[in-house]
């Protein structure tokens, strides 16, 4: 390994551009696809009332117990990514979601739904949390809002280019082979993944120190910029347990994926209520809110690393969210009002997802940061089962959305609170554009 002296000439910025070159954009495609694969049964719900006979509790209840299958599986298979390593967790979930992704085409009504969608989650879990953790090991916090808003983009890429390419499926393979297009659908957006399993398997690398694409020089700059910056306040499992930040983090995250799975399963829905009733036409419109969540994401993130500030990064971009919510529950009956307030609310609530993902690597380090990450995101996605099931059966019990939002604005309320409340630390800003060194004392130079 390279000495101090040595990791002192490596130019910090052209180090992390070429390890994100090298193992990011892979990471963003198979996020699209997890992102796709499990908000995609909102442009099938049509297809599902009517073939299936599937009503709206039902549809929720299906959407939402994703999630507890992923919540029951997820910290033990983030604690066995650091036993096995990413490269073989990636390539495992890859395979197994991919599959039972496609297999989604064989639900024969709301029970074999259930069952397929809750095994989706399950085989699915650990992958976000996974590549979280995975990331910290490359990246030291002060960057990981950037790097994190740029795999993050993955949401609002696969929802811009997801849902036309949804409807276009069910649309024109319709009754191709027998199947209806939502089962075309569902296979044509599951086994892909299997396919991305063995690009997995070639091209990730566990930990810097096994890359034969850095240098030696290379791979001590990134150990030592992850010494240098990396929290001490938890390294076991036992403490970050005890720690009361692990848990108003999770809250935290609970509240804002109650407001942003709100939005990714019953947009298309909101959208035919109000007299958009061409299914392609669905897709076209549930893309534009993420075209602005995409410049928005990346925007937010860069900026949060140039100023190392975390806490108002994630916290004012939540208000914006949930005002713009109660806007559009409010509305409803103007369409280009609450289209417009759903487009704001989709996109400020994602800055702030986007943001939350940052703090974690600057409170916890090694196993307790796996651990960590695992037990917020279990935490957290359980909003994901209590938004689209609440809704729907809100729905289903008024014929209106509009309460089931409110609930949403209010979630999306208290995530402001506590993530002011946990005042995550600043990190050392993040110097973009201008050569950039480290002395042998970690200073900058």
């Amino acid at each position: 390994m390279a000495s101090s002296a040595s990791t002192a000439q490596v130019d910090r910025n052209v180090l992390y551009r070429k390890i994100t070159r090298r193992i990011v954009p892979l990471l963003v495609i198979c996020y699209m696809f997890a992102y796709l694969d499990r908000v995609n049964i909102g442009f099938a719900k049509f297809g599902l009332e009517r073939d299936l006979n599937i009503g709206d509790a039902a549809y929720g209840f299906a959407a939402g117990i994703f999630f507890i299958g992923y919540v029951l599986f997820e910290l033990p298979s983030n604690l066995l990514l650091t036993k096995i390593g990413a490269r073989s967790t990636f390539t495992r979930i890859l395979v197994l979601w991919g599959l039972v992704a496609a297999g989604l085409a064989l639900a024969q009504g709301p029970t074999s739904l259930y069952v397929l969608r809750f095994l989706l989650g399950v085989f699915e879990a650990g992958f976000a949390p996974g590549m979280i953790f995975f990331l910290g090991l490359w990246f030291p916090p002060s960057r990981m809002a950037g790097v994190m808003g740029t795999v993050m983009l993955a949401i609002p890429v696969a929802s811009i280019f997801g849902g036309p390419l949804a409807t276009w499926l069910i649309t024109t393979f319709e009754g191709v082979a027998g199947l209806h297009g939502w089962q075309w659908m569902f296979v044509l957006t599951g086994l892909p993944c299997v396919a991305l399993a063995a690009v997995t398997w070639r091209m990730i690398v566990n930990r810097p120190s096994e890359a034969s694409w850095l240098s030696d020089a290379e791979k001590a700059a990134v150990a030592e910029d992850l010494a240098n910056e990396h929290g001490t306040v938890a390294s076991r499992m036992g403490d970050v347990l005890r720690m009361p930040k692990v848990y108003l983090l999770a809250v935290s995250m609970f509240s804002l994926l109650g407001g942003a799975y709100a939005m990714s399963f019953w947009l298309p829905t909101i959208l035919r209520d109000n007299g958009v009733t061409d299914l392609v036409e669905i897709g076209l419109l549930s893309s534009v809110p993420y075209v602005v969540t995409f410049a928005a994401m990346f925007l937010i993130g860069r900026r949060s690393d140039r100023t190392g500030e975390r806490r108002w990064h994630c916290s004012i971009p939540a208000a914006v969210g949930a005002a713009a919510l109660a806007v559009a529950a409010l509305t409803n009956d103007h369409f280009l009002v609450s289209f417009a307030a759903l487009t704001i609310g989709t996109a400020a609530i994602y800055c702030s997802y986007t943001v939350f993902w940052a703090i974690p690597s600057s409170l916890f380090r090694g196993t307790a940061a796996a651990g960590a990450i695992a037990v917020i995101n279990s935490i957290g996605l359980l909003g994901g089962f209590v938004s689209p099931t609440l809704i729907g059966y809100v729905r289903q019990n008024t014929g209106s959305t509009e309460w089931g939002l409110l609930v949403m604005v209010a979630l999306v309320a208290v995530a402001v609170v506590l993530l002011i409340i946990v005042n995550p630390p600043k990190v050392a800003p993040v110097a973009v554009g201008r050569r950039e060194r480290t002395s042998t004392d970690g200073s900058e130079r």
